[in-house]
This record gives C-alpha cells, structure tokens and sequence, in this order.
C-alpha cells in the first residue's frame, strides 16, 4: 500500500475489487452520525498492513462547520460508541482506567492526547484520599500525558508500562493525532480500535507498539486524524480535477464553463469518471491506478523534501474542538452517576 494512513476503513477502501478479502464492514447510523464497523482478522491484517482487532470509525462531517450545536451532538453519540466498544471489549464498568494522551503539546496538530488529558474528569485521587466525596455512579480514572521521546528521551511505550504496574488499570484508554489518507477526513472522523497504536506510524516516525500484549491489560485507542500528507493531496486534487471535468461534460459543453462552478463534494464523489476519460484528461497518469499515482508523487516529492506534512490553516480551532468532544464524550462513557441515582 504505497499511501500512508492510520485508519483501517481508508485501508480497507483502498482495496481494489480483484482483492480476495473477507472484509465486512457493517453501518449503523447513530442520530445524524455514521458508525462504521471493520474487524481485521489475521488474513486480513496482511494485505491492509493493520494490526488484528477491532476498528470503529465514527463519521461526522458536521464537525467542519465549526458550530458548536454540532460538537456537542457529536460528544454525545461519540459516548454512547466508547461505551459500546467498552462494553464489547468486556471492560467491567468498576474498573480503574488510565486515559493516555500521546503527542507533543508543542506541536498543535500534534497535542490532541495531552488536550484530552487536561479536559478529562479525572477520579483516582479522589477514590484514594477522600472516597467519602466519591458518589455512586463514578469510576476511578486517572490520566497522564507522557510526551514524546524528543521532549523525555524515553520511549512513550515505557513510561505507560511503569504507570500501569503501579496503578492497575482494567483497561488503558489512549488518545492520539492519526494522519489520513484524504484531506476530507481530517478533524470530522474518530477511530476507536482494540488493536492498539504505533505512534508516528502515520508520519513515517515509528516507536515502540502501544498494545495489550505489552502492557498486560486491554488498550483502546482513539484518534482523530489531525495531518495528510502532500502526495496524498496532489492526488485529491487530480480526483477531483477529473470529477470536475466529468460533471461539466455533462452540463455543458463550453470550455470556459469549466471556471464558472463551485460543486460540492458530495456532487463531485457521483461523478466518478471512466477510465478512458481518466486518460483522456491526464494522459498516462489517467491511466495508473489510485495506489501507482501515490507511489510516483512519493518518488517524485520524497527525494527533493517536498512530501510534506500538512495540517489545516483552522489546526488551533479544531484542535480546541476536538479535544473539547472528546473530553466529553469519555466523561458521559466512563461516568454514569444519573444511572445510579434512578
């Protein structure tokens, strides 16, 4: 797979027709949100280059429009998700979590996790020293930001592992920035996967796997793709360069036609050109292959420093709501103090 990204569902997407897979994914809508559900055996996990587990995509392209109506609908089905995907993963809801958030809070697409971390209810201490103050219906919680190697000198991997033996958690809740694969992805999609992360993966900056099988107990990951890289935008922009020219052939046959639209994506992504139009409008790179077209702007952009990594010029503000709906949607999933009080 010559693109990068950290979302199983792009991957799966990726895969071309020809492709013998066992693939399913099952769709549920969950009020005005989408729920996309992959489970990745170990045959599967070969050809999608991700790790065996489960893989929940949330869509909410409603996010983009920055209305806060929106974020907090979002927080509140995203809880309801987290809690399901707990509650499949067999997750006793008396049990201690740890909420690890990863990034660098130097780097703004970057701090999604320690955001996360400063936003989150957090309970360990009170269950310690004062479990008097403590009503029914809340968890224990704790949750830690641990940085990056370049800020610690320390692998993220094995400060958690330290954290973990001594606080005993039932399960580890870690949150992360993930690159995709589409621009149109960024800040409106979350993952959450029981297969665990491999921070930087997505940015070609791996370190050690964040996983159950390291730590001893079960770890969710949660991530909101927050970066795209320059080759897969110079794609994007040729998809939809091509959709362009197709919608216009059909409305009018005008040249100068083709500068007066302003389509929308959703009318862009139904008109998918062919493959002699394809070539037609771009000539040999028409006729390569969505995974080809990536691999030659990689070998093209990579040697001279130009396959950069992108985030949107919006990054602060998103960034502010992402953790802000995250945040609340791990409080309402871990702590249910109204179920007590019925």
């Amino acid at each position: 797979m010559a693109f990068r990204t950290d979302l199983a569902l792009e991957a799966y997407e990726a895969l071309s027709y020809e492709q013998d897979h066992e693939l399913i994914v099952e769709e549920e809508e969950i009020n005005e949100f989408t729920l996309k559900k992959i489970n990745v055996n170990k045959a599967a996990a070969a050809f999608t280059g991700k790790k065996e587990g489960d893989y929940w995509t949330f869509e909410a392209p409603q996010l983009r429009t920055q209305n806060e109506e929106w974020i907090e609908k979002a927080s509140t089905a995203l809880s309801y998700v987290i809690r399901s995907f707990l509650e499949k993963m067999n997750i006793s809801e008396e049990g201690p979590i740890l909420i690890a958030g990863l990034g660098n809070w130097q780097i703004t697409p970057d701090a999604l996790g320690p955001d996360v971390c400063r936003k989150v209810f957090v309970t360990n201490h009170l269950f310690e020293f004062e479990p008097q103050a403590v009503e029914g219906g809340f968890r224990r919680t704790a949750a830690l930001a641990p940085g990056v190697m370049g800020l610690t000198g320390m692998e993220t991997a094995a400060t958690l592992k330290g954290v973990i033996e001594q606080l005993k958690p039932a399960a580890v809740i870690v949150i992360d920035a993930l690159a995709a694969r589409s621009a149109s992805r960024l800040h409106t999609t979350v993952q959450i996967s029981s297969a665990g992360i491999n921070p930087g993966a997505g940015v070609g900056n791996n370190r050690q796997e964040i996983n159950s099988e390291l730590f001893g107990v079960p770890v969710i990951a949660i991530g909101i793709p927050t970066v795209v890289d320059a080759a897969s935008i110079t794609q994007d922009t040729l998809d939809y360069f091509e959709k362009t020219l197709k919608m216009k052939s059909k409305k009018d046959k005008k040249p100068s036609s083709l500068l007066m639209t302003k389509p929308s994506l959703e009318e862009l992504d139904e008109n998918e050109a062919e493959p002699h139009e394809k070539s037609a409008y771009l000539g040999l790179i028409g006729e390569l292959d969505e995974d080809e077209k990536q691999k030659l702007f990689r070998e093209i952009l990579s040697p001279i420093g130009q396959n950069l990594i992108v985030t949107p010029k919006e990054t602060d503000l998103y960034i502010k709501q992402a953790s802000d709906m995250l945040a609340s949607a791990l409080d309402h999933a871990l702590h249910h103090p109204e179920e007590r009080s019925e």
